[in-house]
């Protein structure tokens, strides 16, 4: 079995790209997943693992082979796993993945879907959030449009606590995703201040799609314009928004209820 001691060692400096840059994930098509119970939760959402790190004192070898007998095992130092790990909690272990297509043709939905679809989220700890809300309600996708991060930034992977893995994602701009949901006759509900209603007053029991902004700017006059509906949550106190991953909770779960859950 292959062992690295260095952190300079060459693979391990490529690995460390993998963490840090988009354009190095991009153009290997790999991104490190990190902890025993992401990289299961990641292989059941059908992940293909192409390698295993791990610290033999914390993660055995044969613990780390049940995660993925067929990737490849290297064991590593604990001062090597320190450079590449991106959590402070420590696991001793870690997977080179490979990506999944973000292709809105491949999103493969049922005869009634439910989606979410999240306009330019630009902090990874949302987007986090967002897949967390889509894995708790079971939605069919979440599609995000005019994405602002890479997918694979391990603060997304973090923060998503696996749910990454367990969602369909895709991505597009904003054109393609409303022409995708037109010609699929999904209705699509936009999350908005201008001409809206009341998000409990329309019914979410037909295909389905609810559509959220930033916080700062809220959604494109693109999305308001195209809408099957605008819908708002009334607020009650100072302020005329709130957090986006809350926002999307309260619609995705309206939705549920309406649909028997």
């Amino acid at each position: 079995m292959k062992q690295i001691t260095s952190i300079q060692n060459p693979y391990i400096k490529s690995l460390v790209l993998l963490q840090e840059k988009a354009k190095a994930r991009k153009q290997t098509g790999t991104f490190l997943i990190e902890g025993q119970r992401e990289i299961s939760i990641a292989i059941k959402g059908g992940y293909e693992i192409e390698t295993l790190l791990f610290v033999p004192e914390i993660c055995s070898e044969s613990q780390t082979k049940q995660l993925a007998s067929n990737a490849e095992l290297i064991e590593i130092t604990s001062a090597v796993y320190e450079k590449l790990a991106y959590r402070d909690s420590t696991e001793g272990v870690l997977a080179v993945a490979k990506t999944k297509s973000t292709l809105l043709s491949d999103l493969k939905l049922s005869e009634n879907p439910l989606i979410l679809v999240a306009e330019a989220p630009e902090k990874p700890g949302n987007i986090g959030a967002l897949l967390r809300t889509a894995d708790a309600a079971n939605l069919d996708a979440v599609i995000i449009a005019n994405p602002k991060s890479d997918l694979y930034n391990p603060n997304i992977v973090r923060s998503s606590v696996g749910c990454l893995f367990t969602n369909q994602i895709a991505t597009g701009s904003t054109a393609e995703i409303i022409a995708f949901l037109k010609a699929k006759n999904i209705s699509f509900y936009c999350a908005t201040l201008q001409n809206s209603n009341s998000y409990h007053l329309e019914d979410y029991t037909p295909p389905t799609a609810l559509v959220v902004g930033t916080e700062a700017t809220g959604l494109t006059e693109e999305w308001r314009d195209a809408a099957t509906q605008n819908i708002i949550i009334p607020m009650q106190g100072e302020i005329d928004s709130m957090n986006v991953s809350v926002a999307a909770a309260i619609l995705i779960f309206e939705a549920k209820r309406q649909r028997g859950f």
